[in-house]
């Protein structure tokens, strides 16, 4: 009986072997051994893709990675391939001819003309070294390169308990043993907690800084204003210097209401937002300073000096904001500060002799506030104050007249809004 060859599958065929063996020097390679080569490396081959399907399989995949292939070899302890790995799919074309067939990756033609005639890309940034103090007789100068003396936290710390400053440690016995008798009541009864007195001395750096910022924040060089105004938002060593910053701003307001100035108000509220967007600074120590001045700006009677021309709406909706934004950074339920706030708004609506600018201010502040006080503050109120802006004294005085135009613009806004996030985002979402 003879013998019959079964082949099961597909095998590299013994040609491809042989040219494979004159690449790497090895001439003449007989079939027997190009046949048992062939054999060999199919065997090996399939090993290998039946474990790498195991890993796209696992993967939860339809599609074999070159990854798989990899792990599949180092499963076999053999070093995986590097360099196939591709994203897209590599487009493989094919061509024939003389009875041989060939798959090749089209590889695109490289004009040379176009990247000679390119412009030139810019060169980069030459490396430079700046210098600056670490500390100067020992004491760590404020600059925006060093760490800020004070964290934000420990401000914080000692704004809810200021009396964790002057806790020290208690000295412990040297021997180790506790102290009885009269020597110990004694030492109890001498024991006194003396409060010290807080100072706020400034350097002299530190005080030419705070006049070139004030005088730059209040001045008329505008470029000098944004740039003192972005050092107030991110220099991280104003931590001393926040007293007297705050005293300087609700100084200025009180003065600059009386007179009238609406530029310098508008100039201090721009502090005001600096120094609230400055991530190193607490501010709730100062809220007994910052919170009437910004109130002032947004209720007060008469800002400008020509309220039916200067645009003093503006500072009031600006005003408006940093009260809301105030009231997001520093309300908690101890102080209660939206609900004071609210509570001025909602007396100066309320009353029919507060001026209209101030209704505005109010109106635009608890419109700032959120919707749901919109919804308790401000609709309950819209009756009133539309009859009040229809009445003969409002319509026959020039500055009431433009002041109740304003009015029913800004509730125009403040519907449309409360309608938009009230029930839209209510019932689609």
């Amino acid at each position: 009986m003879g013998e019959i060859e079964v082949n099961y599958g597909s095998t590299l065929p013994t040609e491809s072997l042989k040219v494979i063996a004159e690449s790497v020097g090895i001439g003449n390679l007989s079939d027997d051994a190009a046949k048992e080569i062939s054999d060999s490396a199919t065997y090996r081959l399939k090993l290998v893709l039946q474990e790498s399907k195991k890993f796209m399989m696992h993967s939860n995949r339809c599609k074999l990675l070159p990854s798989d292939i990899d792990n599949a070899l180092k499963v076999f302890g053999i070093e995986p391939i590097y360099g196939f790995h591709a994203k897209d799919h590599i487009p493989f074309r094919y061509a024939s001819g003389g009875g041989r067939e060939l798959h090749f990756i089209d590889d695109k033609d490289i004009d040379l003309i176009e990247y000679v005639n390119a412009p030139l890309a810019k060169l980069p940034l030459e490396i430079s070294i700046r210098c600056h103090w670490l500390a100067i007789d020992g004491v760590q100068p404020t600059v925006p390169e060093n760490p800020p003396s004070v964290s934000k936290d420990v401000q914080k710390l000692e704004c809810v308990d200021p009396l964790n400053k002057l806790k020290k440690p208690i000295d412990k016995e040297v021997s180790g043993r506790p102290s009885t008798g009269k020597a110990q009541k004694l030492r109890n009864v001498e024991t006194v907690h003396v409060k010290q007195l807080a100072t706020h001395e400034l350097s002299v750096e530190q005080q030419l800084y705070y006049k070139e910022i004030t005088e730059a924040c209040v001045g008329s060089d505008e470029s000098r204003r944004a740039e003192a105004l972005q050092s107030l938002g991110s220099d991280p060593g104003l931590h001393e210097m926040l007293p007297r910053m705050c005293t300087f701003i609700a100084e200025g307001v009180k003065v600059n209401v009386v007179q009238n100035n609406l530029a310098l108000l508008i100039y201090l509220m721009r502090m005001v937002k600096a120094l609230l967007d400055n991530p190193a600074l607490y501010l709730e120590k100062y809220l007994h300073e910052i919170i009437p001045s910004v109130v002032t700006c947004v209720v007060s009677k008469q800002l400008c000096m020509r309220p039916e021309i200067d645009n003093h709406w503006a500072l009031r909706d600006f005003a408006s904001r940093l009260m809301a934004q105030i009231c997001k950074m520093f309300n908690t339920p101890t102080n209660n500060v939206q609900t004071r706030i609210t509570r001025v708004f909602t007396n100066a609506t309320n009353s029919d002799k507060t001026a209209l600018p101030s209704v505005y201010g109010a109106l635009e502040g608890l419109a700032e506030l959120g919707t749901e006080t919109i919804k308790v503050f401000v609709i309950p109120r819209v009756r009133m104050i539309s009859d009040r802006l229809d009445s003969p004294e409002v319509t026959q005085n020039n500055v009431d007249r433009i002041s109740g135009n304003q009015i029913k613009l800004l509730l125009s806004v403040i519907f449309l809004t409360f309608v938009i996030k009230y029930f839209v985002y209510k019932y689609l979402f």
